[in-house]
């Protein structure tokens, strides 16, 4: 477990709008407040990614998430069914979503996590964050801190500490309207 100072910076940089890498099932991810479009803007440059790809949604909690979906009562059994782990649904979002976290569609990709130090980053900042790899689109993502600083420290405001959950792959990825395997994990 990440320690409480870091944690609580990590928040807090979070809360002012800010850009975190930090620890995730597989890798180290970047994130940020995902209403705050700047931060979102800031991490979709530093990625060379699109807007249009979408972003996913972590949280410690489904209800940090909630304002952001619209499920059936059937993805709502499927995303249940699996969570909180490594598997990332996407399913309805709802009307008040942004599309900047989903590229322009009816969707959005969220994760109810089971590692702990991402989902205490939640719990501390009080929000669902934005969640992709950290990494260069094309590059290989960053498996640690060190890495993270030695590739994207430009573009971090603060690196969290601590372990990735030793995964190999990146997070399952399924649309919870189908049960489809969309990226295997």
């Amino acid at each position: 477990m990440v320690p409480s100072g870091p944690l609580r910076y990590a928040a807090r940089v979070l809360q002012a709008g800010g850009v975190v890498a930090y620890p995730t099932e597989a890798v180290y991810g970047l994130g940020c407040d995902p209403l705050e479009l700047s931060a979102v803007e800031r991490i979709l440059a530093c990625k060379d990614r699109s807007a249009a790809a979408g972003l996913i949604l972590l949280a410690d909690e489904y209800a940090r998430i909630e304002p952001f979906v619209d499920p059936s009562e059937e993805e709502r059994q499927r995303m249940f069914g699996r969570w909180p782990g490594p598997v990332t649904w996407v399913c309805t979002a709802s009307s008040a979503t942004p599309d900047w976290l989903t590229g322009g569609r009816g969707t959005v990709a969220v994760r109810v996590t089971a590692h702990e130090n991402a989902a205490a980053l939640c719990r501390a900042a009080g929000m669902a964050i934005v969640s992709t790899s950290a990494n260069r689109s094309g590059r290989p993502p960053c498996r640690s801190a060190l890495q993270v600083r030695r590739r994207l420290f430009r573009h971090v405001d603060y690196v969290l500490p601590g372990a990735t959950g030793g995964r190999s792959r990146p997070s399952e990825i399924r649309d919870a309207r189908t049960g489809a395997v969309l990226r295997p994990g």
